[in-house]
């Protein structure tokens, strides 16, 4: 094996939805995004068997939906039309 495998650059595009959605028992929907952050095949370097060796590194999104559809948040996140601190005067007074 060499000291260093070089590896191809491969662009990568999903060929089927790269969405996986799954309800849970209590009703809550989880979808999983999975996406192909960098993808390449050995220039120097082969598998024992012969075949190309790949080097994949990939992310993932995990989004939950609770059945009610309600989420909570802390109120100084939101913005509010009349806020002094950013300067602008908004149409709700």
């Amino acid at each position: 094996m060499p000291d260093e495998i070089e590896f191809k650059q491969l662009d990568s595009k999903p060929i089927a939805s790269d969405i996986v959605t799954f309800r849970l028992e209590d009703g809550a929907t989880v979808k999983i995004r999975v996406d192909i952050d960098r993808a390449g095949i050995a220039i120097n370097y082969k598998n024992p068997d012969g075949s190309p060796h790949y080097n994949i590194a990939v992310s993932n999104k995990i989004a939950i939906t609770s059945p009610d559809k309600k989420f909570r948040m802390p109120s100084e996140q939101i913005k509010h039309p009349n806020n002094p601190s950013d300067g602008k005067e908004g149409p709700y007074k």
